[in-house]
C-alpha cells in the first residue's frame, strides 16, 4: 500500500490536493521526483508560487521540521526557488491560460 503524501513531514492535505492537481499521487512519487521537480509540477498545474512552501517541501523530504531552515541553506534554497519560479511559472497569465497552454493550445511561439 502506498503511503499519502501527507505522510511526508510538514506536508498537510492541502499540499496533498495541490500534488493531486499536478498528477502526484503517493509520498513515493514525490520522493523519487525530489522537491524541485515536484514543485516544478505545482506551478505549472495552478498553484501560486511562495517560497516558504517550497522550503516545506524540501524541508519535509529531509525529514527535518519546516522552520529549520536558515543563514546560507535557506539563501541557497531561495535561488532555486527563484530559478524554478522563472521557469515554471506562467507570470502575468490567467488560470485558464495557463491550463490552456498546459494543454498545448496556446502557441508557444507566440506566449
Amino acid at each position: 500500500m502506498s503511503e499519502p503524501i501527507s505522510s511526508i513531514r510538514n506536508l498537510g492535505p492541502a499540499y496533498e490536493e495541490a500534488c493531486a492537481r499536478a498528477g502526484i499521487h503517493t509520498a513515493e512519487e514525490v520522493r523519487t521526483l525530489g522537491a524541485d521537480e515536484t514543485y516544478a509540477r505545482l506551478l505549472k498545474t495552478g498553484t501560486k508560487p511562495h517560497f516558504i512552501g517550497y522550503y516545506v517541501l524540501v524541508m519535509g523530504l529531509q525529514g527535518r521540521p519546516w522552520n529549520d531552515c536558515k543563514g546560507k541553506e535557506k539563501d541557497a534554497l531561495r535561488k532555486r526557488f527563484d530559478a524554478l519560479k522563472a521557469t515554471s511559472h506562467d507570470k502575468g497569465r490567467s488560470d485558464l491560460e495557463a491550463a490552456l497552454n498546459m494543454i498545448g493550445v496556446i502557441d508557444k511561439r507566440k506566449a
